[in-house]
């Protein structure tokens, strides 16, 4: 089994002071790499800090909400002034503000997408600028949601933010392939405090924080976790294992690792001379509308009572 040693990289994860985007700065830290926590609330920052100091680990607080060009360049600044250089980003950092479309306004919409969707392209834009000139090759490593996969019910903002940040990764890593950055998105699925909203899985994360481990139907059968579970992947990504792995969406969570498609082509039908809406509307039911797809989030199975 191949070791990650990350020693002498560093790296930046945003919205990392508690969450998941911890977990993920723990991770490098614990593999070698020195890291540049983030968040918008300071003390949370700090005391992020501190938990992967005293865990033997290297890192700094840049306290700023991403989104902005000079949040990012911010970043990247802070990794270059402390450390010398930047090897890995992971943009982590996020908001939600659900509502069904007729009832979410300009201001829910656009706050996400600046998180999530801008504040994943200054970030990255800023860390290829300084990678492409250390010339020594890095990681980008996004992080997605299945709700970006599939969408969800509820989240306009967030699913189109996430699906953008698939096509992004797709993009990014064809562009930065000569430089050796390899750009991947994640796909995490974990006990956090949005799934924890969730009336079916609440009781079951309330059990783990008790000390009781999550059943194998939930690690296993919906590749549901913890937040430090997913972040294996993170060092993974950020490491020379996989410098041949660019331009794919993985998902992880519990004990389950899997590897999402990218969206292709399933049926075709062809009219010589091209389609009429009337030639569409006979041969639709039995050729590409034979086999439409679904949508959403699939409902977890839980074991009958």
């Amino acid at each position: 089994m191949p070791s990650i040693d990350l020693s002498g990289k560093a790296a930046v994860v945003t919205g990392s002071g508690r969450g998941l985007g911890l977990a993920y700065a723990h991770a490098l830290a614990a593999h070698g790499a020195s890291v540049v926590v983030n968040d918008v609330d300071e003390a949370v920052a700090e005391a992020a800090v501190k938990s992967i100091t005293e865990a033997g680990g290297t890192a700094v607080a840049e306290v700023v909400p991403v989104g902005t060009t000079q949040a990012a360049e911010r970043l990247v600044n802070r990794a270059v002034a402390e450390f010398g250089r930047l090897d890995v980003l992971v943009t982590n950092a996020g908001i939600l503000r659900d509502k069904v479309l007729w009832k979410m306004s300009d201001d829910d919409f656009d706050a996400v997408i600046t998180t999530h969707l801008k504040g994943t392209f200054t970030c990255a834009r800023a860390a290829a600028v300084r990678m492409r000139e250390q010339g020594e090759g890095g990681s980008l490593i996004l992080v997605g949601s299945p709700a970006g996969q599939r969408g969800n019910f509820g989240q306009t903002n967030y699913a189109a933010a996430k699906a953008g940040i698939a096509a992004m990764a797709r993009t990014w890593s064809m562009e930065l392939r000569r430089a050796d950055i390899t750009v991947n998105a994640i796909v995490p699925v974990a006990a956090t405090a949005m799934t924890e909203t969730i009336p079916a899985f609440a009781p079951y994360i309330e059990a783990m924080r008790g000390g009781e481990p999550l059943p194998d139907f939930l690690r296993k059968g919906e590749g549901f976790g913890t937040p430090e579970d997913c972040a294996a992947l993170v060092p993974f990504l950020a490491s020379e294992a996989a410098r041949g792995v660019t331009g794919q969406c993985i998902g992880i969570g519990g004990d389950k690792v899997a590897l999402w498609s990218h969206p292709q082509e399933i049926r075709a039908a062809y009219a010589d001379g091209g389609w009429t809406p009337e030639a569409l509307a006979d041969a639709w039911p039995t050729s590409v509308g034979a086999e439409l797809q679904s949508v959403g989030i699939p409902a977890p199975k839980f074991p009958e009572a």
